[in-house]
């Protein structure tokens, strides 16, 4: 089968298509024919090695598609179902085998590309907005790259949830995108000397409860300088690298602020957990309270231009990789 394999680890080049042999589902495992994956930047961190996985690896960790074989012992799924999953390389590739305890069963009303689409940045808007930082009806947060797909959707949930966003972006279209998503205002960050003014100034000279930063080294120090006393900084990414070490004194000078660096996996650690949170997003996407936006679909041979247009700030909303090239084709001669 055909499948993106990493050799050794750097830029978007290392990603090459390659034939490999098809997997095998052990006991307890399926083997899904992937009819979908979201590119996110947890891609981008194995590929670069910041996240080690032993080489070769295949990327992606985020699919969906159907069950086309089952190992022993599998009882939570039967070939024929329509599943996604999260948190488990190998999604760039024709076919995956994943952990059956981990794979999430579709609605009918949910199709393969919004289910990998959604399901990780959406499970991940979940319990940031649930769990790392419970957002409350008349809250004004700032969330950071607000017009991307991770920022998209939090922009979305916390505006559901009664709070206020105030967003940043890098361009005045990609502002435009994170108004209609709900952000009360947005600050283009290259336009502003001192971002942590801007976000005081919005707020009527006062600091923020919360900050949710998945850019990282390039605002971080601007995130703590927006909280007002006793705030919560939710630094989820690090797009633009990762934060220096810093003395955790700062935080007690900065107002006895908490700083939290959640990761996705150990707020579904359990079957019971995963599946609650999934069937949460999915009525949210029912709901059309989260919106998903697909911007670019890309096949196998194109994964190192997605990673490229990804890191490079080109894109909004999500990006995803489709194993069956046709099928590219096929959507756009029917949206044409």
């Amino acid at each position: 089968m055909r499948a993106i394999q990493v050799y050794e680890v750097g830029g978007p080049e290392v990603l090459q298509e390659a034939k490999v042999d098809q997997p095998r589902p052990g006991p307890g495992e399926a083997l899904v024919e992937v009819a979908a994956s979201g590119v996110n930047f947890l891609d981008v961190y194995h590929r670069e090695g910041r996240y080690s996985l032993p080489l070769p690896f295949t990327p992606g960790a985020e699919g969906a598609g159907t069950v086309v074989e089952v190992g022993p012992g599998v009882a939570d799924v039967a070939v024929g179902d329509r599943v996604g999953w999260v948190e488990i390389p190998g999604t760039y590739a024709e076919r995956a085998v994943v952990d059956s305890s981990r794979l999430v069963p579709l609605p009918d009303d949910i199709g393969f590309e919004t289910a990998a689409a959604v399901l990780l940045q959406g499970m991940t808007a979940h319990y940031l907005v649930k769990d790392a930082y419970p957002v409350q009806g008349g809250d004004t947060v700032l969330v950071h790259a607000a017009a991307g797909g991770m920022g998209l959707l939090l922009t979305q949930l916390i505006t559901h949830l009664g709070g206020r966003v105030i967003g940043t972006t890098s361009t005045t279209a990609k502002a435009e995108l994170a108004k209609r998503a709900g952000a009360a205002e947005v600050i283009l960050s290259s336009a502003v000397d001192d971002l942590a003014a801007e976000v005081r100034r919005l707020n009527g000279g006062q600091g923020l409860p919360a900050v949710f930063d998945g850019v990282g080294a390039h605002t971080f120090d601007a995130s703590l300088a927006s909280l007002r006393t006793r705030g919560h900084l939710v630094l989820f990414g690090a797009a633009s690298g990762a934060v220096p070490p810093f003395d955790p004194i700062r935080l007690a000078h900065g107002g006895s602020l908490t700083l939290i660096r959640p990761s996705l996996g150990d707020f579904i650690a359990d079957r019971s957990e995963l599946l609650r949170r999934a069937a949460d997003v999915f009525e949210w996407v029912r709901s059309k309270a989260l919106e998903v936006t697909v911007t670019g679909r890309y096949a196998l041979s194109g994964a190192a231009q997605a990673h490229s247009d990804l890191e490079a700030r080109r894109t909004t909303g999500k990006l995803l990789v489709i194993p069956d090239a046709a099928a590219i084709g096929r959507r756009e001669e029917t949206q044409s």
